[in-house]
């Protein structure tokens, strides 16, 4: 298991777009991808558990991945993240 945290720096979070645009981005790896916020561990391959994590603009996430290409997962997942614009 490998994890890293980021900060959400979008100006509208993880709403429907971004989250839909994560989720397909981390299908493209073998690893099982989560993300949590502290409080809850959801799948990011599913577009409804991303969006009940209710993610806005300074939220701590903490990405982590399980499985064979799980260091090459989070530290993509991290950039996508950072990188995110609306």
């Amino acid at each position: 298991m490998v994890s890293k945290k980021v900060v959400v720096t979008n100006k509208t979070g993880l709403h429907a777009r971004p989250a839909s645009n994560l989720v397909a981005f981390c299908k493209n790896y073998n690893s099982k991808i989560f993300l949590s916020n502290g409080e809850k561990k959801v799948s990011a391959a599913s577009i409804i558990h991303v969006l009940t994590l209710g993610v806005k603009t300074g939220t701590e996430l903490e990405v982590i991945a399980e499985g064979e290409d799980e260091a090459k997962a989070v530290e993509e997942v991290v950039k996508f993240i950072e990188a995110l614009e609306d």
